[in-house]
């Protein structure tokens, strides 16, 4: 299918949805749902961004910029997946638990407000990954358009793109508990320290990148072509210096790289029984 049958069908599904709540997180994909819900059905859309530990401050404000430039009535929420023990326990199944929060929190409000429909930004790549939280988000009724029309994340860009959204590549940003291996307790100090660390990084440059925890110990993820101009350029020490003043006691950088999921490999190594 060429893109622009997709970007109709898009807008097909929301002109017949007629009302829709969107799960609004500020990211690329879930910006050009409330894009193209927002030019099919005006105030008939509504952004809501749910607000916990595991979101930068920083990804608020955006969210919010971007959804004032787009112009669809933004709402924010609290969410509290930190007092779920099965969500801080870190299992492998822990994205189920927050989505779960999340639409428990989104599907009431929903029908209070008289909005039919929950909307996600799910795109087609993610249904081929390990994503438990997707499995939540349809037992309680949630739509993804992206997914639904086969929208992959090359395309969701290209959309955005064209569509005249300036954020069109801006990095993936998922929630900052992704950061921590499975079975490592998540508290909010340890998602303070994660995310005072990346936007560290940030401000020094370097966007595209993740802070992995695990234990006491940071590890830096860049894209590998940028793992040698990052050694080159900084101040080492005080790198370390400044995470160390986050939390953290030891600092790594990762040689392999950065890449998306990275985490979930454990998971493949444990299906095919290797220690």
């Amino acid at each position: 299918m060429i893109l622009i049958e997709k970007l109709e069908q898009l807008r097909a599904l929301f002109t017949e949805m007629e009302q829709a709540l969107i799960a609004y997180s500020g990211g690329v994909d879930s910006t050009l749902v409330a894009k193209i819900a927002y030019d099919a059905l005006g105030d008939r859309a509504l952004a809501v961004t749910a607000v916990s530990p595991s979101l930068l401050p920083e990804e608020l404000e955006d969210a919010k910029v971007q959804a004032a430039t787009i112009g669809i009535r933004h709402q924010i929420v609290q969410t509290h997946e930190m007092e779920n023990p099965n969500y801080t326990s870190n299992p492998v199944n822990r994205c189920y638990f927050c989505k779960s929060e999340l639409h428990d929190t989104l599907k009431p409000l929903a029908l209070e407000l008289g909005y039919p429909y929950v909307v996600d930004g799910v795109n087609a790549d993610d249904l081929h990954d390990y994503r438990p939280g997707i499995q939540a988000a349809k037992e309680r009724g949630a739509r993804s358009p992206l997914a639904e029309v086969g929208v992959t994340k090359a395309e969701v860009r290209q959309f955005s793109q064209q569509l005249g959204l300036t954020w069109w590549d801006k990095p993936a940003q998922p929630c900052l508990s992704s950061r921590f291996p499975y079975g490592e307790e998540i508290t909010v100090a340890k998602l303070q320290r994660v995310g005072r660390g990346e936007i560290y990084l940030r401000k020094l440059g370097w966007q595209n990148l993740r802070v992995r925890s695990q234990g006491d110990t940071a590890r830096i993820e860049l894209p590998p072509e940028q793992i040698k101009d990052f050694v080159l350029t900084n101040d080492l020490q005080k790198v370390v210096s400044a995470f160390q003043d986050f939390g953290f006691i030891y600092v790594t950088l990762d040689l392999e790289g950065y890449r998306s999921g990275k985490l979930n490999q454990v998971l493949n190594r444990e299906a095919l029984g290797v220690k």
